[in-house]
């Protein structure tokens, strides 16, 4: 996989932002000088991330996949790992119990337990729900078992009902087998798009446990990016290349961090039933800065500051695809014992465990399609107001987070999109 190399500055900048604005300005009206604009029923902000565990997850979880020098376009749901754990954990005793709940930040008292169970429920039940007006989209959860002892039907119906866990046992083949039933199963939850490959073997023991998730987003805007407004332009991320951007303007919740110089920008999808988040850094940079800054209270209060403002959005239209092994940041973040065999306690699990289950695996297949159509609805018209230029020619991190519940339904990096090579011809 390619490193994140510090990329080259932009030339003619000047040049560039002027040409990026021309074909979204000619459908914007002429306004006074102050572009943020606050109507009258305007949609109510989501929760939060500050004490949402997806978020505090998810944030901890991706700076861990992105310490590795090969991470490039890493994307994955916070909610779906956040509820395999979960799962995992009500299975689990000991030490082992205790990892998991200092992973997902929750107290031990069998009634937090409940309360963190039914909080992940209703958020993956409010994305269930939105499927197919808001977004497009596929989820799919699931525990192999390799060679273990049988499993509890009561934990297999309580994490079916609580956290949408499938339980299916793991052939008896050897590890290319293994990986062709995993692949196989990660396409069927993808909705029959082949997911990016594993990187190296799956190596499952005897009396392995492996979790999988997979998830594929295409969300619905408000309003489309129409044909007429998409071109060919240059994506400086890692490599150049040539992608198709869309451009439009409309309204906005939107903010610019002059400190940090970060764009951060809200897009509700059809309904607001739930929206994208989108940090740009103000200049053509790789991701490490503005990921330091990552936390829940910073992210807090950027969306906080933000206002309905009149901007000219222009964002690749793109795939981004990753699958992520995430054995090593998990352990990084202090889940340790469950891998080891000898002291993990999955009791919960098989009440035939002990000295015999351990964790062999977590991997996690996501795709996300930043596409130009909207959904099917009725939406007021917009007022655009000397627009505010929001250019994602560069790297930029994206979230997904549900309107209802606040949760963190997806996250990651796009560091670079696939296209023709800019040659340079100096």
């Amino acid at each position: 996989m390619k490193s994140r190399s510090a990329m080259l500055p932009r030339l003619a900048v000047s040049f560039l932002m002027l040409s990026s604005v021309l074909p979204v300005l000619g459908s914007t009206t002429s306004s006074p000088e102050n572009s943020s604009v606050t109507p009258a029923g305007s949609p109510p902000r989501p929760p939060s991330p500050l004490g949402d565990l997806t978020w505090t997850l998810g944030l901890r979880l991706y700076r861990a996949v992105r310490s590795e020098p090969s991470s490039v376009n890493a994307v994955f749901s916070p909610l779906l790992v956040a509820s395999s754990l979960g799962a995992l954990g009500g299975g689990s005793a000991g030490t082992t119990a205790g990892q998991v709940q200092d992973l997902l930040k929750t107290p031990v008292s069998s009634k937090a337990k409940a309360q963190v169970g039914g909080l992940l429920s209703a958020a993956l039940k409010s994305f269930t729900d939105a499927n197919g007006t808001a977004f497009h989209l596929h989820t799919s959860s699931a525990m192999f078992s390799k060679q273990a002892p049988p499993v509890s039907k009561s934990f297999v119906k309580d994490s079916q009902a609580k956290f949408r866990l499938q339980h299916q046992p793991m052939g008896k083949g050897d590890a290319k087998a293994d990986l062709k039933q995993l692949r196989a199963w990660a396409k069927a939850g993808l909705g029959g798009l082949d997911g990016a490959p594993v990187e190296g073997e799956i190596k499952a023991n005897a009396g392995a446990l492996i979790l999988a998730s997979a998830l594929r987003f295409k969300g619905l805007w408000e309003k489309e990016f129409s044909q007429e407004s998409t071109d060919r332009r240059t994506f400086l991320g890692v490599k150049y290349t040539k992608v198709m951007m869309m451009h439009r303007a409309g309204l906005y919740r939107f903010h610019e961090d002059m400190e940090n110089m970060v764009q951060v920008l809200e897009a509700p999808l059809l309904g607001n039933k739930a929206s994208l988040v989108l940090l740009l850094p103000f200049h053509v940079e790789n991701l490490d800065r503005v990921e330091k800054l990552l936390n829940p209270e910073q992210l807090s209060k950027w969306l906080e500051k933000t206002s309905r403002t009149s901007v000219s959005i222009s964002l690749p239209r793109a795939n981004i695809s990753s699958t992520l092994s995430l054995q090593k940041p998990l352990s990084a973040l202090g889940l340790t014992d469950a891998w080891d065999q000898k002291v993990a306690d999955f009791s919960g699990v098989s009440d035939k465990s002990k000295g015999k289950l351990h964790l062999g695996g977590v991997f996690h297949w996501a795709s996300l399609e930043l596409a130009a159509e909207a959904g099917k609805g009725t939406v007021e018209e917009e007022n655009i107001q000397k627009p505010k230029l929001f250019y994602a020619d560069h790297p930029f991190i994206i979230f997904v987070r549900d309107s209802a519940t606040g949760a963190l339904l997806l996250m990651g990096a796009v560091d670079h999109l696939e296209g023709e090579p800019l040659h340079d011809e100096l």
